[in-house]
């Protein structure tokens, strides 16, 4: 089971962040800990929305999706 993932932070709520994990509570403390270099300067973060795929490519697809133009502004207009 793969999970794609939009957080946002909640010391600057205009920060979001997207990724996919096979361990979303484990990821999500990682995150809140500082251990990624990409989202340590905003902790903390809150889940916004979880989304999980039985099939890997799916998920890394839509991961993909999220991260483009349109995706962001679809992410932003639903979550």
């Amino acid at each position: 089971m793969r999970t794609v993932y939009v957080m946002r932070s909640l010391s600057q709520p205009d920060k979001t962040y997207i990724g996919s994990t096979g361990n979303m509570p484990v990821r999500l403390a990682a995150h809140n800990a500082g251990n990624s270099r990409h989202t340590a300067k905003f902790v903390p973060w809150e889940l916004v929305v979880a989304v999980q795929f039985a099939d890997a490519r799916k998920a890394n697809a839509f991961e993909r999706y999220l991260k483009s133009g349109s995706g962001r502004a679809f992410a932003t207009r639903h979550f």
